[in-house]
């Protein structure tokens, strides 16, 4: 079920991915019919453009600042700060800085 990442190990998430210059980099842990999980790296100024997910998406920002945009409201996250996106609303990820998050999508 887990993949790219090791197990009974002590762990910092954040520290999983690594940031690489004008690029958004995505890191997937677990994906299968009932659950996404993945990790990004944003650098400062890249983004994910409107979708919108299959399933309730969960982010926890795990390092700098994140802007999401959902629906028609906006909100800026920082590290330890988690936010709810609901399932088929339209929603953008843009790195206002450097940023990590973790997205967990329950299906």
């Amino acid at each position: 079920m887990y993949k790219n990442i090791e197990k009974q190990t002590k762990l910092q998430l954040k520290e999983q991915i690594a940031y690489q210059s004008g690029q958004v980099v995505s890191k997937t842990l677990v994906q299968n019919e009932k659950v996404s999980v993945t990790l990004f790296s944003f650098d400062k100024g890249e983004e994910i453009s409107t979708h919108a997910a299959g399933g309730d998406a969960m982010v926890t920002v795990l390092e700098g600042t994140g802007r999401f945009t959902v629906g028609d409201q906006t909100f800026s996250l920082q590290e330890g700060e988690t936010l709810i996106m609901p399932k088929d609303i339209p929603h953008a990820v843009y790195g206002e800085e450097k940023f990590k998050m973790q997205l967990i999508v329950s299906f």
